[in-house]
């Protein structure tokens, strides 16, 4: 294990850590600006710059465009939710025991297979073109119930192997703990494992979401005037592609926050971990000094 950082021995204490602070600091500073006089300086900045950085047409675009991430905001949501169920089931299944289950394995695997070698663009154009074109009674025509279907199938095929490894990294024992005390193996999957499936794998979640919230706009290749198509008719208007710079500052807006949180959530589960590791640790110690008192 890692030894113990006292309180006097923090990095960033000290002149050594004035020191280092200073020169990371310098050290950005050159390296950004080196890179601003690069673009500044090159032959088509001008052009590049009234193409698409117009403070005008910036100022004149973005609110229409903003109200349109609702759109993605609804798709992401509706989605979300579909998948973290979707993706569950389908983990679960590819993990059921014996040879009479087979099939099920085979079907959730193939699966999983199918939809995580496919493009997402591609599954969002066939379902969004393909099964309105069959004209099947009952059956929706909407493109943002296709987009969401489609975004559905794409990503619970990546998220079940989250929940997968997330399963497999339970400990056997716990689940042979769980039978011994009587419970099925049903309950024992639901009561024991899962649990502990599902907290682990949370930061790799939010992972796989963050791809969601940004492949929304896919959903835009089938007629769904969302954020990045509201983008386009804009561009299209005013031939200047301000209008894509608005949309790439929403989703920074929106993105890089929940980045810093998974990071945050990764570190306090391996902060956890450690301390559950010290304090086992301890326990064991103590006990062995009890045990040899004893002899």
């Amino acid at each position: 294990m890692p030894p113990r950082v006292g309180r006097g021995s923090r990095p960033g204490v000290g002149g050594s850590g004035r020191r280092a602070l200073a020169i990371a600091v310098i050290s950005t500073v050159v390296v950004f600006g080196l890179i601003g006089w690069v673009v500044v300086s090159a032959p088509g900045w001008d052009h590049v710059r009234r193409s698409f950085l117009d403070g005008e047409n910036f100022v004149r675009s973005a609110p229409g465009i903003i109200a349109k991430f609702e759109v993605n905001v609804r798709l992401f949501l509706i989605a979300e939710a579909l998948i973290l169920v979707l993706g569950l089931v389908l983990a679960v299944l590819r993990g059921l025991p014996g040879p009479v289950l087979y099939p099920v394995r085979l079907l959730a695997t193939v699966w999983v297979d199918l939809f995580r070698a496919l493009p997402g663009v591609l599954v969002i154009y066939v379902l969004g073109f393909g099964i309105p074109g069959l004209r099947l009674p009952g059956v929706p025509n909407d493109p943002f119930f296709w987009g969401v279907v489609a975004l559905t199938l794409v990503y619970s095929s990546y998220v079940s192997e989250v929940y997968r490894a997330g399963i497999e990294s339970v400990h056997p024992s716990q689940a042979a703990a769980a039978r011994s005390l009587g419970l099925t193996q049903a309950q024992a999957m639901r009561f024991v494992v899962l649990p502990q499936a599902v907290r682990r794998v949370i930061p790799p979640l939010l992972n796989d979401f963050i791809g969601l919230q940004k492949d929304t706009v896919l959903v835009s290749f089938i007629g769904v005037v969302e954020i990045f198509r509201q983008s386009q008719i804009r561009q299209s208007a005013s031939f200047n592609f301000t209008p894509y710079l608005v949309t790439a500052l929403v989703f920074l807006v929106v993105t890089i926050p929940l980045a810093r949180i998974t990071d945050w959530l990764v570190a306090r589960e391996r902060d956890r971990r450690y301390a559950t590791a010290v304090r086992a640790a301890g326990t064991g110690a103590r006990r062995g000094r009890l045990w040899s008192g004893f002899r």
